[in-house]
Parts: structure tokens; C-alpha cells; sequence
């Protein structure tokens, strides 16, 4: 029996900053066809505890959110039940302070069915997506597009 001797790989989520966190999260879970977390049990518990004040919450979908965080996540992928975390692919959005003012450093790519782009670009747009712009290369062909907050990422 041979044993790995290598670190085991890391989990990561993506983190986006947001003006509007959970406006951004139900763009983003619609867009990939992913869930909203639901951390309600885990925050009814601290403020049962008295450990955060209500301040700190929203309501959103009819449950308990935080006010400044809210994560999307893959429906197939597990999830911690006690918090509402999910354990596998996730992006979490985050308040900040300040309005976005330059190009992503790092974007999505979001990958059509075969043929289907254009209905996924017509689709998004009705989300609230814009069109930044069309490219063809000879390596290939996608759109350039803009979530609701200006944050930039590619269907092809």
C-alpha cells in the first residue's frame, strides 16, 4: 500500500467585494444556476447567545443573513449543517467601502453548452449583466461582460 507523503490540497472560495453583497449573490447564483448559503441556524444561534448583536444580520429570502457576507454555492457540493457553509465550490461576496475603480485582476470564465453562448449572453443580460464587448481571436471567440457591479468575466 503506498501512502501519499505530499500536503494535501487546500479548499479555497472566491471572494468578491461588493457594494451590495447580496444583490451580487443572487446575480451570481442565478447566472450559474447556484444557491445562496443559508446560515440562519448558526446566526439565530449566536444571537441566541448574545455572541453578535442584531445589527450585524438582514433578513434576505425570508431567513437570517449576514449583512456584510453571503456565499453561493454549487448545489451538488457538500455542506458544513450546522453553519450553512458549503464545502466545496463557493464564491462570497463581501461589503466594502469603496466602488470598484479598475480592471478585475483576476475574473470568471463561464462556459456555455456547445452552441448555446449567445442565449447564455441574452440570458445573463436579462440579469442584469451588460455586454462590454465581442471577441474573436484566432484561438478563439467569447464575450467580454459586466456583473451588475461592473466586475468583469467572459462567457464562451
Amino acid at each position: 500500500m503506498t501512502s501519499t507523503s505530499g500536503p494535501a490540497p487546500l479548499h479555497f472560495k472566491i471572494v468578491i467585494d461588493a457594494a451590495a453583497p447580496h444583490a451580487q449573490a443572487d446575480f451570481w447564483a442565478a447566472a450559474l444556476h447556484y444557491e445562496v448559503e443559508d446560515n440562519s441556524a448558526l446566526i439565530e444561534k449566536l444571537l441566541g447567545f448574545g455572541a453578535v448583536p442584531a445589527e450585524l444580520t438582514v433578513e434576505s429570502h425570508g431567513r437570517r443573513a449576514w449583512r456584510d457576507l453571503v456565499a453561493v454555492r454549487h448545489p451538488d457540493d457538500p455542506v458544513q449543517e450546522e453553519s450553512g457553509t458549503g464545502l466545496g465550490r463557493r464564491l462570497l461576496f463581501q461589503r466594502v467601502p469603496e466602488a470598484k475603480t479598475v480592471k478585475n485582476r483576476v475574473h470568471l470564465d463561464v462556459h456555455a453548452r456547445d452552441g448555446r453562448r449567445e442565449q447564455e449572453v441574452d440570458r445573463l443580460r436579462a440579469l442584469g449583466a451588460s455586454v462590454l464587448r465581442e471577441v474573436k481571436e484566432p484561438g478563439g471567440e467569447w464575450v467580454m461582460m459586466a456583473d451588475p457591479e461592473g466586475n468583469e468575466f467572459c462567457v464562451h
